[in-house]
């Protein structure tokens, strides 16, 4: 293709089309499936320093078995502080601090409780599809101002789009399987 807007819209295109598929993944990460999992706790800040710190920054997160976190802050009078942080992030889970470390403990997931998490799984993936749609459209209106500006022929206007079509559709396939992996995760006991 000898047009460079024309590239550039398709590169612009796909770049997109990734982010929306990494964030969709980002999202997953922190949606806790019955198992221990460190992620849950990326988007928790904690008061520390006179300012807000991500928790990840204050210490060590290990997974200690199957269902358990232990959270070793390198500074212990850090303690209290992370502690009202998870109590106040709302992600179900209380903490218990024995003086050194916090501890937490996953409880099993209900069936009730899964199939909450399997729609709000459902939900964020149509999200997800109505972004790269949203990207679809900007990369066919870029193409329409370039045919419209004589800038590009009516065949390259036409290969163009189909191969828009083709990239979302492709995006909109590796999100559906992102979404099934997930659900499958959560109903698996």
């Amino acid at each position: 293709m000898e047009n460079e807007k024309a590239e550039e819209a398709l590169l612009l295109l796909e770049e997109k089309l990734d982010k929306t598929a990494e964030v969709l993944r980002n999202e997953f990460a922190a949606i806790r499936a019955g198992r221990a999992n460190p992620h849950v706790l990326d988007k928790i800040l904690v008061e520390a320093y006179g300012g807000m710190s991500p928790l990840n920054q204050l210490g060590n997160i290990a997974v200690s078995d199957a269902r358990c976190l232990v959270i070793s802050p390198w500074d212990k009078s850090l303690l209290k502080s992370i502690e009202k942080a998870i109590q106040s992030s709302n992600i179900g889970i209380n903490p218990t601090n024995d003086g050194t470390v916090i501890r937490l403990v996953f409880p099993e997931l209900t069936e009730e409780r899964r199939k909450d998490l399997v729609k709000q799984v459902r939900k964020m993936g149509e999200e997800s599809k109505v972004a790269a749609r949203n990207n679809r459209r900007e990369a066919m209106d870029t193409v329409k101002k370039l045919k419209n500006g004589k800038e590009i022929s009516e065949d390259e206007a036409k290969n163009l789009e189909i191969d828009i079509e083709k990239m979302v559709g492709d995006c909109i396939e590796g999100l559906d399987k992102i979404v099934a992996a997930k659900e499958k995760e959560l109903m698996t006991v």
